[in-house]
C-alpha cells in the first residue's frame, strides 16, 4: 500500500506544480488517509489527528501531536514526522516556511481561527485556498478501491435481503436500526458508513429521518437507507418496503415512477455525459408524470472513503462523467401526508456505460 500512497502524492504534486504551489497542507481526514494511510477519522470536529504536508520537491511531512507518534512511525519515516504541541498553527507555520513560500490550504477543512493563526504566525508565507486538488484525484477510483467497494456493497445487498424479513408490525425504527448495525458488524464490516435511516410511515417523507420509537404497523411503508464500511470503503443503498399485503395506490404509483426514473438514469448514463444531464434523465420522468415537485434532492453523489464525496449529480453539477467514477443513483418522491419513496443503487462508470455495484 505504501507504493499506492506515494503514487497518489506524485499525481497531486503535478497538480500543485501547475498551480505554482511549493506545499499543500492537507487537513481533511479522508484526504490525509488517501495520501498517506494515516488515520481515516478525526476524533471530532474541533480535533485533528494530524496533517499532511505535501511538497513540490517530494520531501513530504506527516505532522501530528505526541499522542499519535507511535501510530505515525508505523507507516511513515521517523525523520519526516513533525510533532507539534498546543500551538499547532504557529508551529506548522515554521514547518511550512521551510518547505517554500507559496502554500495551499484546504480552506473548507479548517476553521477560520486556524487559518488566521497560520497566516499571522510570522512573515514569509503566501497562503491561498487550494480546495479540490485531492478530491479531483479521489473521484476516479483505482482497481484496489473498486475491489474494496465491491466487498462493501456485497455486504450491503446481503443485509437488505435479510432485513426484509425483520420488518414486522410492532417493531420500532430503533429496533430495526440496531439489528442492521449488528448484522453489519457480525458479517465483516468495521463500522457503519453513516447513521442508519429507518423511517416508518410519514417519517419516510424525511430524507434523513432519525430512527425513533415509531413502530411498524400492518400495511405501512418503511424506508431504509444504510451503508457499511469494509476495507475502509463505504457502501450506501436505500430501499422502500411495504409491510402488509395491501399497498395503497399512492405507494404503488410513487414506487413505480421512482423505479422508472432510476432505470432511465442508469440506462442513459455513460462516459462524457454532463453530470447535470444524468439528473435530468430522472427528473424528466417525474416531470412528465406531473410529480417533479416531490423530487426534492439531487440524483446522487460520489461514494468512496466517505459516503458523500465528489462528484454530485444535480442540476448545478459541473463536468462530465468519467470512467472510474462511483456515484449513487437515488431518485425519490416525498409526501408529508403519508411518507415517501427512495430507491438507490450505486454504480461505477465504465467505458460503455455504468455497472451497478
Amino acid at each position: 500500500m505504501n507504493e499506492i500512497f506515494a503514487s497518489r502524492r506524485e499525481k497531486l504534486r503535478q497538480a500543485m506544480r501547475a498551480r505554482g504551489l511549493d506545499a499543500l497542507l492537507i487537513s481533511q481526514a479522508a484526504n490525509r488517509f488517501y495520501l498517506s494511510g494515516f488515520e481515516l477519522h478525526d476524533p471530532q470536529f474541533n480535533e485533528s489527528a494530524g496533517r499532511l504536508v505535501v511538497t513540490a520537491d517530494g520531501r513530504d511531512w506527516l505532522a501530528t501531536d505526541a499522542r499519535y507518534l507511535d501510530a505515525a512511525e508505523r507507516l511513515w519515516d521517523h525523520d519526516r514526522i513533525f510533532i507539534y504541541g498546543g500551538g499547532a498553527a504557529k508551529e506548522l507555520h515554521g514547518l511550512l516556511r521551510r518547505c517554500g513560500s507559496r502554500v495551499g490550504i484546504e480552506a473548507q477543512g479548517v476553521s477560520l481561527a486556524f487559518a488566521r493563526a497560520l497566516a499571522t504566525a510570522g512573515p514569509g508565507l503566501f497562503i491561498e485556498a487550494a480546495d479540490g486538488l485531492v478530491e479531483r484525484l479521489r473521484r476516479i477510483k483505482e482497481p484496489v478501491e473498486v475491489a474494496a467497494l465491491e466487498k462493501s456493497f456485497a455486504l450491503n445487498h446481503k443485509m437488505l435481503q435479510w432485513v426484509e424479513g425483520q420488518l414486522v408490525p410492532g417493531r420500532s425504527e430503533a429496533e430495526i436500526s440496531w439489528g442492521i448495525e449488528q448484522f453489519f458488524r457480525q458479517n465483516g464490516a468495521s463500522e457503519l458508513a453513516f447513521a442508519n435511516i429507518v423511517a416508518v410511515g410519514k417519517n419516510a417523507a424525511l430524507p434523513h429521518a432519525i430512527p425513533g420509537e415509531d413502530a411498524i404497523t400492518e400495511n405501512c411503508p418503511v424506508l431504509i437507507d444504510v451503508g457499511c464500511r469494509v476495507a475502509y470503503y463505504c457502501s450506501d443503498q436505500t430501499r422502500t418496503f411495504w409491510v402488509g399485503d395491501a399497498p395503497t395506490d399512492q405507494f404503488r404509483r410513487a414506487l413505480d415512477l421512482t423505479r422508472q426514473a432510476q432505470t432511465a438514469a442508469i440506462e442513459g448514463m455513460r462516459p462524457g455525459m454532463p453530470m447535470r444531464m444524468a439528473y435530468a434523465l430522472a427528473h424528466d420522468v417525474f416531470a412528465r408524470a406531473g410529480v417533479a415537485a416531490a423530487f426534492t434532492h439531487g440524483l446522487g453523489h460520489g461514494v468512496g472513503l466517505e459516503t458523500h464525496e465528489a462528484p454530485s449529480l444535480s442540476p448545478r453539477s459541473e463536468g462530465a462523467l468519467e470512467p472510474g467514477m462511483v456515484v449513487t443513483v437515488e431518485p425519490g418522491l416525498y409526501y408529508p401526508q403519508w411518507g415517501g419513496i427512495r430507491w438507490e443503487y450505486t454504480v461505477i462508470v465504465e467505458e460503455d456505460g455504468v455497472r451497478i455495484l
